[in-house]
């Protein structure tokens, strides 16, 4: 795997080393020394899967408050996502910036989201599938969210919004830390 520092402090691009031959290739999608190696939670304890109807559709974006947080390797399997993750660690020197990959079913791309990062997508193709694999089960007293379009962030989203939950789209303005 090829690990891709992000401008946001432990956020990484991750892309497989695929190694072709006349069937197609072969490549890992994870490996938990190689995610030691650099420093990674490789804990895993949940797989999740979105499938998601309509080109424009946006989920997000979400995070779960202490002691509850929760690294992601997010992948899309169908079709192409704008991937989003925003760092909310208030001690963090990027605290509040936020940045973009485009993963495709095509580029095989993932993301690693770190704890205390909020994460979103927005479908770039109908009938879009996400895998992620996450570090802490779900906890539904700890999940959070802030809206997609919050101006605290300033996210530009590629697409109009065709399609987001009634959740998503009412989360409050992100509350600074005092």
């Amino acid at each position: 795997m090829i690990f891709t520092k992000t401008k946001l402090k432990d956020a990484f691009v991750i892309d497989i080393k695929p190694l072709s031959d006349a069937r197609g290739f072969f490549a890992r999608s994870w490996c938990q020394k190689e995610f030691e190696q650099h420093g990674l939670t490789p804990r895993v304890v949940q797989a999740n899967l979105s499938f998601n109807y309509k080109k424009g559709t946006v989920r997000g974006m979400h995070y779960q408050a202490a002691p509850y947080e929760e690294t992601k390797l997010v992948r899309c399997t169908r079709g192409a996502i704008y991937d989003v993750i925003v760092d909310l660690r208030a001690e963090s020197s990027t605290y509040r910036q936020w940045i973009s990959a485009e993963l495709t079913a095509d580029n095989h791309r993932m993301l690693f989201v770190p704890e205390g990062f909020a994460h979103g997508f927005q479908t770039l193709t109908d009938e879009s599938e996400v895998a992620y694999q996450v570090s802490q089960f779900y906890t539904p007293g700890a999940e959070r969210g802030t809206r997609y379009n919050d101006p605290a962030f300033g996210i530009r989203w590629p697409l109009d919004v065709t399609v987001i939950s009634e959740k998503d789209a009412n989360w409050g303005d992100f509350q600074v830390s005092p």
